[in-house]
């Protein structure tokens, strides 16, 4: 039976360009090889006059069976839901991986496709979903099954944790509640556009767990940030010298990320935040002149859990993670998922805490690898059992995810800080239900098996759990 698809190939200029063309013509050959006719452009689509131009070119073609959009690098969700929202035939997302070689993350498409899962999800529009090299040997056939994904599949049965629980995990979770109780989150800017991930009700989290929102607009971030004394900010250079290569990075730049600690600090101690969620991009490149991944990493080790892209809910699945362990959390996307060994990427720029380093590496100082500005961290993770949590919102609903995974000493996967881990179940099936699920692309992680606890504080919240693993 021969196909036609509509094919949309999403990008992003600040992620590596030739490379993303180079997988883009092999996105086409896999297609023609599959039997299948590609209408539309071969260009990758930048921004949403080019994507709706896409839709007309193809509209143009007349009948086709299926719309495929092809996240060659990461974007946010706002074409992709455009795009499907006007759809009369099924429609599929098609993100392609990319080697674990230790550089940039050069596209970054996993996460592309899991935002537009999520957007998608709370839209309540149906889509297939592909994570696949366009050379795998069953690549055809995947494609050509494509169009008969029609509806999103079922999603998995959830359960309100109830019942008896082990004594000690009760205290834990009793505990943890009672120290968030009353506490603050400060929120400096809004959620970029496209991020659905990181949209909050805060009414509803204060109802849930009596938390507060306060926020503060980058413009007082900066501001603060430019006023720091000299002194202080020199204090803090000392405190990073042990970072390998900090010397190397731009120092006005590495100054002006300083001082961005510094106004972190300031907001946190005025507040008594607990913890925080940060715009982190792109005005502090663009407008500021450095990275707040490393001032926001400082602040996860000082244990005032510190969400990029504004999270709130992030923010809060950390702090609840921090509470029943004890030591610092991370947020993190994930980035990659190998069905073959069952290994996933847990990734972000530079913003894990030093006490997460693998004791056998040396964290480095680094530059962000789009936008080429300091502070980050580099580093691989340490080995260990992780707990992996999120406050979430998937498909409309506010549940408490719970998953483990286990990270394993490994090369690093990519530039930044990263670990790679292996889940209790496949990776295909942690695909499926992020996918199917419409999971956000923030997860909380701490060190530990903290699963049972958080079962428990879902049942003192009346949250439903969805079990990741």
């Amino acid at each position: 039976m021969s196909l036609t698809y509509g094919v949309a190939a999403l990008g992003r200029p600040t992620f590596d360009v030739p490379f993303a063309e180079e997988k883009l013509a092999e996105v086409f050959d896999a297609l023609e090889n599959a039997g299948i006719e590609a209408v539309g452009p071969r260009d990758l689509l930048y921004d949403a006059a080019a994507a709706h131009e896409a839709l007309a070119e193809i509209d143009k073609a007349g009948s086709i069976d299926a719309l495929l959009i092809v996240q060659i690098t990461f974007t946010d969700a706002t074409m992709t839901v455009e795009i499907a929202k006007g759809a009369s035939v099924p429609v599929a997302i098609w993100a392609v991986p990319e080697p674990r070689i230790g550089g940039r993350l050069r596209l970054n498409a996993f996460c592309g496709l899991n935002l537009a899962a999520h957007a998608l999800g709370k839209a309540g529009l149906s889509h297939g979903a592909l994570y696949a090299d366009p050379a795998s040997p069953s690549i055809g056939d995947d494609l050509r099954a494509l169009s008969l994904q029609t509806r999103m599949q079922p999603t998995q049965a959830r359960k309100v944790a109830t019942g008896k629980t082990a004594q000690a995990n009760s205290i834990a979770a009793t505990n943890a509640l009672a120290s968030l109780k009353g506490a603050t989150i400060s929120v400096v800017g809004e959620h970029p556009a496209g991020f659905d991930t990181c949209s909050f009700n805060e009414t509803e989290l204060a109802n849930l767990s009596d938390v507060s929102v306060q926020q503060f607009s980058l413009e007082d971030l900066f501001g603060r940030a430019k006023s720091a004394k000299l002194e202080r900010v020199s204090d803090i250079r000392a405190q990073v010298d042990s970072l390998k290569g900090i010397d190397d990075v731009d120092q006005e730049q590495l100054d002006r990320s300083l001082r961005v600690f510094c106004a972190l600090e300031d907001i946190q101690a005025e507040t008594g935040a607990k913890g925080m969620a940060v715009r982190c991009w792109p005005e502090t490149f663009t407008e500021y002149g450095c990275a707040a991944c490393g001032p926001m990493a400082m602040m996860n080790q000082n244990k005032v859990p510190s969400a990029c892209e504004a999270d709130v809910y992030g923010s809060f699945s950390s702090l609840l993670l921090q509470e029943l362990s004890g030591e610092a959390a991370w947020m993190a996307d994930l980035v990659d998922l190998d069905f073959e060994n069952d290994t996933g990427v847990f990734w972000h720029c530079g913003l894990a805490p030093l006490s997460m380093c693998d004791p056998e590496a040396t964290p480095e100082a680094t530059i962000h690898t789009n936008r080429k500005m300091p502070l980050l961290h580099q580093f691989p993770l340490k080995p260990g059992e992780i707990t992996v949590a999120r406050l979430s919102q998937a498909r409309n609903e506010t549940k408490l995810v719970i998953g483990a995974a286990q990270f394993h000493r490994a090369p690093m996967a990519f530039t930044g800080t990263s670990g790679v881990m292996r889940f209790a179940k496949p990776a295909r099936t942690i695909f499926d239900t992020i996918v199917r699920e419409g999971l956000e692309h923030h997860f909380a992680i701490a060190y530990g098996d903290h699963r049972s606890a958080l079962r428990e504080i879902a049942s003192q919240l009346e949250l439903p759990v969805l079990e990741l693993t």
